[in-house]
């Protein structure tokens, strides 16, 4: 109790001495081109909410306000402003997100949204989807992920298939890169010899185009990911990304992106006789290219996206002597075309058809290859104060045939800056090929799917310093969600010629509750904001709870602007307890940490930063077994050019 105390008094203390204060710098605006990406960072007065952009809603521009689904953007300011590689601070700051990991930066991190598998959560990076098929469940690892070089974050609560297709189940993930003009450049050092660099620059002309890149190294000699262990088990990764565009003309352009990332991660294991887990030698190697290239057609009533991306994922797990385990290698082709046709007045047309082709290997399997197509239409309406959207969207799966499925969002403005928003959409995770052709695998697998309904009102728009606040009802149910059976002991039924298991469509789940928030700047120098998430999640079949899913869970932070270019911040993260295992026999404590910023312009080009985190040692874990760090300290400077 004396934590949660603690934490309180802190930041009501910092508050009391922030309203003292008065004036302030404003704030980070980033400036973004005609197709969503960020092209120059200036400061001045804080940016209108409305004008906050996102392509989750409909898969191609639109404002937050204008559609009834719920989504949470987060830009460069503020991604910059929570410091640090480890993107799950970021992710915190969201409501209806949690998160488990498998030990320090860089283990597999999971990431869930509204109570959801990690798995049903479509995650896209620079416009590519980055599942990886080799993966037994194709999800996508956020530990691979660092924030270093991201300058948005978009996160679309509830199901999408409409517009996504198969994995938006739960949401949809869509992570930025830098593209900026100018050169800029990070250090960082810190507790358990880590230590992060980044650079990222870019030429930009109106009339001709933009050129820029930006690269990121990160290493640490990190905990142990056994919790039970002593050994320390480190994580280094770089990685590149690139970015061109060509303007034609004012309304046609070329584009094309890539991304490299390298990574290895010491890992423990389930060593004999105890097979319990435990420090091991063993490491994981990963790597990832992923790229795309198109075109894009605005005209202002029409607006056309054609590209081609892949994304290319290979993992090796190696022993002490650097013998191979397990090794996989996914990759994914596709080609889309999407598009958005304003035709009459405020009625317009949001349009899409993509074909996908997947394949995987692993070292125990031969692999396969499969072939899907989608298309999708929607019609919407955007006149005053109503803004809404109703479409339908088919898919056809070489392995389970075709999937039908509609989505629906509508938002209104009562009054003025108040607005109720709704949404019902259904969503469908095709089985993995590794679920399928594997020798784990069931070639009756029938996709997942899911139903989801929110409803809720919310007041402005979320950006940082501006007031806004949400509170939204929803509801998620899921129909053949896919399990790995054990056939240990059983070889009938299912298990004939299976004896060490198998996946089948066993459960139904369902998850609901309250998501809020609320950010307020009530004086020039403060910004105070508050998420909270109440979810419960359970197994239909069984009524048990479903693994990982606290019921609660909240983060509190405050940023005030101390002096002339000093900047203090504090960001506390509250989790109830939940369940590690799906018949609720082992129990995950609860755990509140607190983590303290500070910042210092030193000049309009140069600033300062450090922070500690967890402030109070705080023992806790998101996955039974593994461990989580204690306190660390960090400090760093960035330069702008």
């Amino acid at each position: 109790m004396y934590k949660y105390l603690l934490s309180l008094l802190l930041l009501g203390s910092f508050s009391s001495a922030a309203l003292a204060q008065s004036g302030g710098q404003g704030c980070i605006e980033t400036v973004f081109d005609d197709d969503g990406n960020p092209v120059s960072t200036v400061h001045g007065p804080c940016p209108d909410p409305e004008t906050t952009i996102t392509v989750t809603a409909t898969g191609t521009r639109i404002e937050v306000e204008d559609t009834g689904q719920a989504v949470t953007v987060m830009g460069e300011a503020e991604i910059e402003a929570v410091q640090g590689a480890d993107l799950t601070r970021v992710f915190e700051r969201a409501p209806g997100v949690t998160l488990t990991r498998n030990g320090g930066t860089g283990s597999f991190t999971g990431l869930r949204l509204r109570g959801s598998e990690a798995e049903q959560v479509l995650t896209i990076v620079d416009g590519v989807r980055m599942a990886d098929p080799a993966a037994p469940s194709g999800g996508f690892d956020f530990g691979t992920l660092l924030a270093l070089d991201l300058a948005k974050l978009e996160i679309l609560r509830g199901s999408n298939s409409t517009i996504w297709g198969s994995d938006a189940v739960g949401g949809v993930v869509v992570a930025s890169t830098r593209a900026q003009s100018g050169l800029r450049g990070m250090a960082e050092y810190g507790s358990r010899e880590t230590a992060s660099a980044m650079v990222s620059g870019g030429l930009s002309d109106p009339d001709t185009g933009f050129l820029g890149f930006s690269g990121t190294w990160f290493s640490t000699d990190g905990i142990s990911a056994a919790e039970a262990g002593s050994e320390a088990d480190g994580f280094e990764q770089w990685a590149l990304n690139g970015h061109a565009r060509y303007y034609f003309s004012d309304s046609f352009e070329v584009f094309a992106r890539a991304r490299y990332a390298e990574g290895e991660l010491d890992i423990d294991g389930f060593p004999a006789p105890a097979f319990t887990l435990a420090d091991t030698d063993e490491r994981q190697d990963t790597r990832q290219l992923s790229g795309s290239t198109g075109a894009v057609l605005d005209t202002g009533g029409l607006f056309l996206s054609a590209a081609y991306s892949f994304a290319d994922t290979d993992r090796d797990n190696l022993d002490g002597q650097g013998a191979a385990t397990f090794t996989g290698q996914g990759r994914s082709d596709r080609v889309n075309l999407r598009g958005e046709w304003r035709f009459f007045g405020p009625l317009l047309l949001h349009f899409g058809a993509e074909n996908e082709w997947t394949s995987y290997r692993t070292l125990f399997d031969a692999g396969e290859d499969t072939r899907s197509t989608g298309a999708y239409a929607q019609l919407g309406i955007e006149y005053n104060a109503l803004s809404g959207h109703i479409g339908a969207r088919v898919d056809n799966h070489a392995d389970f045939g075709t999937e039908l499925s509609f989505g629906a969002d509508a938002s209104y403005e009562f009054s003025p800056g108040w607005r109720l928003r709704g949404s019902i959409g259904e969503g469908f995770k095709a089985p993995t090929l590794f679920q399928l052709h594997s020798d784990y695998g069931n070639l009756l697998l029938r996709p997942e799917q899911s139903t989801s309904f929110d409803l809720g009102v919310a007041y402005g728009q979320r950006a940082y310093g501006r007031l806004h606040g949400a509170l939204t009802l929803y509801q998620r149910n899921t129909d053949n969600q896919i399990a790995y059976v054990s056939c240990f002991g059983d070889t009938t039924g299912i298990c004939t010629d299976r004896p060490f298991g198998t996946y089948d469509n066993v459960t139904r789940t369902r998850a609901r509750g309250v998501e809020a928030e609320l950010w307020a700047r009530p004086a020039q120098s403060v910004t105070l904001g508050a998420v909270y998430t109440f979810t419960d999640a359970e197994n239909r079949d069984t009524g048990l709870t479903l693994a990982r899913r606290p019921r609660h869970a909240a983060t509190l932070t405050g940023d005030w602007q101390a002096a002339a270019g000093v900047r203090l911040g504090a960001d506390l993260r509250v989790v109830s307890s939940s369940f590690d295992d799906a018949f609720n026999m082992v129990r995950l404590d609860g755990y509140a940490t607190l983590t303290l910023r500070a910042s210092w312009d030193v000049s309009e080009r140069v600033q300062l930063f450090g922070r500690v985190e967890n402030l109070w040692d705080e023992h806790y874990q998101t996955a039974a077994g593994y461990g989580t760090p204690g306190t660390d300290a960090y400090f760093g400077a960035r330069m702008a050019l």
